[in-house]
């Protein structure tokens, strides 16, 4: 029986991931430091009662060369997460996902394995892919502030809007924040060591994954935990902007199963892989259907008309490649999704901080 390590293991992707692994016979071994802002205080999921469960960090090169000894293939999750944070806790992500990744290469030289996955991110596109009026695809799209332009949206020179579309693994990088650049380098670690070392390295670029298991305390976590915390608290979901960017949601159990495929897929011609639903939603529907799950319609958006630094408008993902070489295919719809999502949320107790971190934001300048 194989025995697959994940790193950050003990997280909300994590979790998800061990309970599909354990179904199809592998052994699980997890490496998670269990960091108070994911975890804060709340029982452990149940799944991790059946993986050999190492309490440590990433960045200490004993406790990953333990971990990573006796491992068939590797799964690294493990990363500080939240583009907000990231802006003014530098050190802190810099340190946890590039230093962390490159301890862990480190320790697979001494130990390498067969497949190594990475999760990536799709904050590494900055903006998504745009086509402008006279229909020429723009791929470096830097969007200008408001007071100049009087839209949210990216215009043209001419200030005609630009119409987003699906973005594919082909667009180039465009690092908007410290968690971009973090991921980025992360993902360009474990793909350039990977490949010198004979270890077939794959990087899942992921989009915003959400569903039971969130950690809603933590108010740098997914937009949609964020919302749900601050319905269940009786508080009106704060949309930045105007609430019409918008991203791509997919199901924390198509992530789960983008990994296993990631992992079992014998030849895989790319490297890098979009993994999303391959739908756009607006941030307002996001935020007006949580609500209406949880029965809290009448606590509509409250639209805060100000951007964060690093915030981008429209980023959704062409998933086309992953359907081909992965066999990826998206079984969870957002709209069929929410209502087990807010019965979930229902059973579990919060604390608010998104006025806190908003506060953190503002006072260093960050929202504008």
């Amino acid at each position: 029986m194989s025995c697959i390590l994940v790193t950050g293991g003990a997280g909300f992707i994590g979790c998800h991931l061990s309970a599909a692994l354990l179904s199809r016979g592998y052994r699980v071994r997890v490496l998670d430091c269990l960091l108070p802002q994911v975890h804060d205080g709340q029982p452990l999921d149940p799944v991790l009662n059946d993986v050999e469960l190492m309490i440590g960090d990433v960045r200490d090169p004993d406790a990953v060369a333990k971990a990573v000894h006796g491992a068939d293939a590797v799964v690294h999750l493990a990363a500080e997460v939240g583009v907000g944070q990231s802006m003014y806790a530098v050190d802190r992500y810099v340190a946890t996902n590039d230093l962390g990744t490159a301890v862990l290469l480190q320790a697979l030289l001494a130990h390498p394995v067969p497949r190594l996955v990475v999760a990536s991110s799709m904050s590494i596109y900055g903006e998504g892919l745009y086509r402008d009026a006279d229909g020429n695809l723009i791929e470096d799209v830097i969007r200008r502030p408001r007071r100049e332009t009087g839209s949210w949206d990216p215009v043209d020179r001419q200030g005609r809007p630009l119409v987003p579309l699906p973005t594919p693994e082909t667009k180039r990088q465009a690092l908007a924040s410290v968690y971009a650049i973090s991921k980025f380098v992360q993902e360009r670690l474990i793909l350039t060591v990977g490949a010198a070392y004979g270890m077939r390295a794959v990087a899942l670029r992921l989009f915003n994954a959400y569903g039971p298991g969130q950690a809603l305390s933590n108010p740098y976590t997914g937009v949609l935990a964020i919302f749900a915390s601050a319905l269940l608290n009786r508080h009106a979901p704060q949309v930045f902007e105007d609430g019409l960017q918008r991203r791509d949601f997919v199901h924390v159990q198509d992530v789960a199963n983008a990994f296993v495929l990631a992992l079992e897929t014998p030849e895989l011609v790319s490297d890098a892989f979009n993994i999303g639903s391959g739908r756009p939603v607006t941030i307002n529907e996001v935020a007006t259907e949580i609500a209406a799950a949880m029965g809290r319609s009448d606590l509509r958006p409250a639209l805060l008309n100000k951007a964060r630094a690093g915030d981008i408008r429209h980023c959704f993902g062409d998933i086309s490649l992953a359907r081909r070489e992965l066999g990826y295919v998206p079984r969870r719809t957002f709209a069929d999704s929410i209502p087990q999502l807010a019965d979930w949320v229902r059973r579990q107790q919060t604390v608010h901080r998104v006025d806190e971190a908003r506060r953190e934001l503002e006072v260093r300048g960050l929202v504008a």
